[in-house]
């Protein structure tokens, strides 16, 4: 029997977007901004929506979670990618890494979730509207929220569970040659 050579992995080495040194500060100031733009469009709806008294329908309910969402998945990704704009060696953790992609993938799925029962809340507003107050009560939307963060949780961690239990060479790497 062979013996294998296994090797911890214990950081991941990331690629530049691009190898010349005079468009890293040009493309930090461009991402920067694009992703400031994003934290703060994000926060001040979810205030509006939270704080204006015309905006607590399902609607907006459903919106200021898409908006969670929206702002979650920006602010797992990005500031790391900032980050790697202006230090010299861009490298990221074995651990980082997995708690970055369980984070990501958390906001991901439960965005589309949320997509969904948006999609039904403009599904009853249209084929019932007499009965849409009962139908989408508050405690409905609540339950519509709460199962697709509840799932994407589980989903995700299941994920990257499975990515980061594999080991990098699965067979014997003269297999692939």
């Amino acid at each position: 029997m062979e013996k294998q050579n296994l090797t911890v992995v214990t950081e991941f080495i990331l690629m530049d977007i691009t190898s010349r040194p005079e468009l890293q500060a040009p493309l930090f100031g461009l991402f920067l901004i694009i992703f400031v733009v994003t934290v703060l469009g994000n926060m001040g709806m979810i205030i509006l929506t939270k704080v204006d008294q015309s905006l607590q329908t399902p609607m907006y309910f459903f919106l200021r979670h898409l908006f969670v969402t929206d702002l979650g998945y920006s602010t797992v990704v990005g500031p790391k990618m900032l980050v790697n704009f202006v230090v010299d060696e861009n490298t990221i953790s074995y651990f980082l890494c997995a708690m970055q992609l369980t984070f990501f993938l958390v906001f991901i799925i439960c965005e589309l979730f949320i997509l969904s029962a948006m999609a039904y809340d403009r599904y009853v507003t249209i084929c019932n509207p007499l009965f849409y107050t009962v139908i989408m009560s508050q405690r409905l939307c609540q339950v519509l929220v709460a199962i697709p963060y509840l799932f994407s949780i589980f989903v995700s961690l299941l994920i990257t569970i499975k990515i980061f239990n594999l080991s990098l060479w699965q067979q014997d790497y003269k297999s692939f040659l």
